[in-house]
């Protein structure tokens, strides 16, 4: 893809995202392959006076090694890859999403093995707490197809979404994250919704273009063991190469006791993989103002405006309630008036209903205001 559009992504994502500085080694990771589109990244690292390593991978051949894959070469593979990603200084991820359901099909007990002894360990364990990433999807003809749209309008789409200005957004979002950081009880209402617990003394993270792109939330976490009551997510979710729909949680003392989708035993299967993946790991409060729609991609998903995701597994490092999970899984809760509407509640005051802050300080969250 040669578009003046894509250098623009590109330059801002090593300079903003992972403000690379000369000397950084920066490790380009594709899933997928457009060689234009990714040459730009290459090329921004070195005009920013970095050191660019590239590493091209293709979902159908890691579907093929994952699905007879053994404990010792995962292993293997984690070993090498890991003392690559530990001499990283930042990381850029770029997935290519051709077919949402590549992964369908691999045996449970294999995508646990690859999840635990891999993925896992690689990118929650190194990369997340060693470098400064970045992750970004490519606009494919299926992403297109999942939102609605033809290609030209998806990409004109995706460029609004992913060359937002972010740093406005990240002076609109501070009001946000001081409330968050003296904040409480919170309570989450909505159809079939009706969930409390607290934050209390656990922080919240601006998430303003530097980690993922398209960006917009404010993160945090819930305290480990305050969760209590029901939550029914409004949009789908892939995991595993599955699509989950109409995911329900019930939660007591911040442990989920009963959990029912389209797939109850696989859904009961995925939070059965350790003790952590039946708590919550991160609370999450979505507003990018160009995505209004499901996309059945998460990147996307969780920034929709109006939107939090209440995430069950392991607890983000800046933002950490002490869960430990191989699970990492953005569920996503729409409150617009399309979803049923709902509020959000800090300490007792409604700060967002039916997706739009009502706050005097958080006004310039709403949508009118970050376009």
């Amino acid at each position: 893809m040669k578009d003046p559009r894509v250098q623009k992504l590109a330059e801002s994502i090593v300079n903003y995202a992972c403000a690379v500085k000369k000397g950084e080694k920066v490790l380009i990771e594709t899933h997928g392959l457009d060689p234009f589109f990714i040459g730009e990244f290459v090329k921004a690292v070195y005009d920013a006076g970095g050191e660019p390593h590239v590493n091209v991978l293709v979902p159908y051949l890691e579907r093929l090694l994952i699905e007879r894959c053994t404990e010792g070469q995962m292993d293997l593979m984690f070993g090498v890859d890991a003392k690559r990603m530990r001499e990283m200084d930042a990381f850029i991820g770029i997935r290519f999403p051709e077919n949402s359901f590549e992964f369908n099909g691999i045996p449970y007990d294999k995508m646990e093995l690859y999840e635990t002894h891999y993925a896992a360990k690689l990118h929650n364990d190194i990369r997340c707490t060693r470098t400064r990433w970045c992750t970004l999807r490519y606009p494919t003809p299926a992403m297109a197809q999942a939102a609605g749209m033809n290609l030209d309008e998806f990409e004109d789409f995706f460029f609004n979404v992913c060359n937002l200005d972010y740093a406005k957004m990240s002076r609109a979002m501070d009001p946000l994250k001081k409330l968050m950081d003296r904040t409480d009880k919170v309570r989450i209402t909505g159809r079939g919704t009706d969930l409390e617990f607290s934050i209390k003394n656990i922080g919240a993270v601006k998430c303003d273009g530097h980690c993922n792109i398209p960006d917009g939330e404010v993160y945090s976490s819930p305290v480990r063991d305050s969760v209590n009551g029901v939550i029914t997510y409004n949009t789908p979710s892939l995991e595993g190469g599955f699509c989950f729909e109409n995911i329900r949680f019930e939660f007591e003392n911040g442990r989920i006791v009963k959990a029912t989708a389209n797939d109850t035993e696989r859904l009961n299967k995925v939070l059965d993989v350790d003790e952590g993946a039946r708590y919550v790991g991160e609370f999450a409060i979505g507003m990018n103002p160009y995505i209004t729609r499901v996309m059945n991609e998460t990147l996307f998903d969780e920034k929709i405006m109006g939107s939090i995701h209440f995430t069950p597994g392991n607890a983000i490092h800046d933002a950490d309630n002490g869960n430990r999970s191989s699970v990492h899984w953005d569920l996503v809760f729409i409150q617009t008036p399309e979803f049923g509407g709902g509020e959000i509640i800090f300490d007792g005051e409604v700060i967002r209903k039916d997706g739009m802050f009502v706050r005097e300080d958080l006004l310039a969250l709403n949508p009118e205001n970050l376009k």
